[in-house]
């Protein structure tokens, strides 16, 4: 018997299922050789325990965002990056991971909309996800209009779904595809005022750790003149404070100074209001925890986010790392003016 005679032998002992495992196989390797993805597929993962299933993260966001800069953090933090993915090979991706015996404990995905179709799918692939009780996240990058069109320009390269149209027109349209993932999202980063480098530090600081906290504070000062932060979860007005600007001795310094600090917090209300605000976030971080979230960002504004945000974050800062909250401090605006 020739060996093309005895493989067909097989295949007909094996019946129908062998074969539509076959062409369900070679549907994923086209899908992936289609995006530029090199995955092996069609393995399972029963019989494999929870813990050696890997962790996952899916970075996506707007493209010029600083996906690419996240993804390489990531890769540099130890975890295994597969760039540009089809969303439907995402459950096959963490199957192999799965039998990879720990040796890929955590998988990092970039997904975005250079897989133009096969990005239809990724509703699907969170579901099953979910049905298999993988842990995920998804880290979206976001950016204003503006920026995405300067760093568009400044590589003097087309966006990808701007087709015969202007760069504004291709960021609209991923804006309406992305809209639903960026509501989904565990965390948001906002990379409009970000150069490389802070990017990679918000990475670093909520990705590096040894043990993942219960929860991860993000305390951002910023100046209302400056717009609100698009990636703010809960925002706080400090302007129903007296304005250091106009003491003539405070104008130059900061909030990080401490007769600033001192100032602001000598005026009445601002005690209080840190005291009561803090007791609302207790409130607010014991629902996040139970809803699974990890990643909060809580916006603290004054007209230009010099003295009383800066001052106030600060402290708010503090009173949450003294409660257990890994907490980490930025601001955006101070010595934007």
């Amino acid at each position: 018997m020739s060996e093309h005679e005895r493989r067909t032998e097989e295949r007909s002992a094996q019946g129908p299922a062998a074969h539509k495992e076959t062409g369900d196989d070679r549907a994923r390797q086209h899908a992936a050789q289609e995006n530029g993805a090199q995955v092996s597929t069609g393995i399972e993962t029963a019989g494999v325990p929870d813990a050696a299933i890997p962790e996952l993260v899916i970075i996506s966001g707007m493209s010029g965002a600083g996906r690419s800069t996240a993804a390489k953090c990531l890769e540099d933090l130890g975890w295994f990056v597969v760039d540009n993915l089809p969303p439907a090979l995402i459950p096959t991706m963490v199957e192999l991971g799965a039998r990879s015996q720990g040796n890929v404990a955590r998988i990092a995905v970039v997904v975005d909309v250079r897989g133009r179709r096969f990005f239809d799918n990724l509703r699907e692939s969170l579901a099953d996800l979910e049905a298999k009780n993988v842990t995920r996240r998804i880290v979206f990058l976001e950016s204003s209009d503006e920026a995405l069109v300067r760093r568009f320009e400044s590589v003097r390269r087309p966006h990808p779904l701007q087709g015969d149209g202007r760069i504004v027109d291709g960021i609209a349209a991923e804006r309406e595809l992305l809209r639903e993932l960026r509501g989904d999202a565990d965390l948001v980063i906002d990379t409009s005022s970000l150069n490389v480098h802070e990017l990679r530090a918000k990475m670093d600081a909520q990705f590096a750790g040894e043990e993942e906290p219960e929860l991860r504070a993000t305390v951002m000062s910023f100046g209302f003149k400056y717009g609100l932060p698009v990636d703010a979860d809960l925002v706080a007005d400090m302007r129903f404070l007296p304005n250091p600007h106009w003491v003539p001795e405070l104008r130059p310094y900061t909030g990080l100074n401490e007769e600033v600090a001192a100032y602001v917090f000598n005026q009445p209300g601002a005690k209080e209001f840190l005291d009561r605000y803090a007791e609302l976030l207790r409130l607010i971080a014991a629902g996040y925890r139970r809803e699974g979230k990890r990643y909060v960002t809580i916006a603290i504004g004054c007209t230009g986010g010099k003295h009383r945000s800066v001052a106030m974050s600060e402290k708010l800062a503090a009173r949450l790392a003294a409660e257990g909250v890994e907490t980490v401090v930025v601001h955006r605006d101070m010595g934007r003016e």
